[in-house]
């Protein structure tokens, strides 16, 4: 435990050099046939990203998440609701849990790794701010199969340096999040396209200042 308690510390000034996830996806593309595309990461500090692409995750992914500590109890209701009566599952994973999961641990439904994960998020809401919580999760968020980081996305998608991102395509960057290897921001198709158009709705809605990256 105090071994994680110090890498979760060092990360909160250090930029990570890889994930669980990418760690994972090194392997997976071994067994690839034919192999997947090579994987992408560069890491992009905040100062670099537009504002509207940090507002951009938070409206399509967590919209509570500048009020919550790791936890969004409200959405978790209503995903138990709904999951009780509908045959599709939906989930409530906030951003800061996402973190722990991708940077940390593995994907899938067990107890076992949802145990973990609710305790290395509340690790990383104690020891790191909102806005290197958001930081990380901009840079270690796969938008695209190996595509991890709006820095690597920008720039295999779009040609460009991600401070150049429309508002545009930062909503279509947030809307293939739920599902980055089957729904392409280079590409959108009409659901990720509505999407996006729904993400940029909400960003309105919320305002330039309701995440301040700064």
């Amino acid at each position: 435990m105090l071994g994680l308690i110090l890498l979760i510390l060092m990360l909160r000034f250090v930029p990570p050099p890889t994930s669980a996830f990418m760690l994972v996806r090194h392997v997976e593309r071994l067994f690839d046939t034919p192999p997947g595309p090579a994987i992408m990461y560069v890491w992009t500090p905040m100062d670099a990203i537009p504002a509207h692409m940090a507002l951009a995750v938070v409206a399509a992914e967590d919209q509570n998440f500048p009020l919550h500590f790791g936890f969004d109890l409200d959405a978790i209701a209503r995903a138990m609701e709904h999951n009780e009566k509908r045959h599709t599952v939906r989930g409530a994973s906030t951003i800061s849990q996402q973190v722990a999961k991708n940077l940390f641990l593995w994907s899938g439904r067990s107890y076992v790794r949802k145990g973990l994960e609710a305790g290395v998020t509340v690790l990383i809401e104690t020891l790191w701010s909102k806005k290197r919580i958001l930081e990380v999760y901009l840079n270690i968020a796969e938008f695209g199969d190996g595509t991890y980081g709006v820095g690597a996305a920008a720039r295999r998608f779009y040609g460009k340096t991600p401070d150049r991102l429309t508002r545009q395509e930062a909503a279509l960057l947030a809307s293939v999040l739920p599902s980055p290897r089957k729904l392409s921001a280079q590409s959108p198709s009409s659901y990720v396209r509505q999407r996006a158009n729904w993400v940029q709705t909400q960003m309105r809605q919320l305002g330039t200042s309701y995440v301040d990256p700064r």
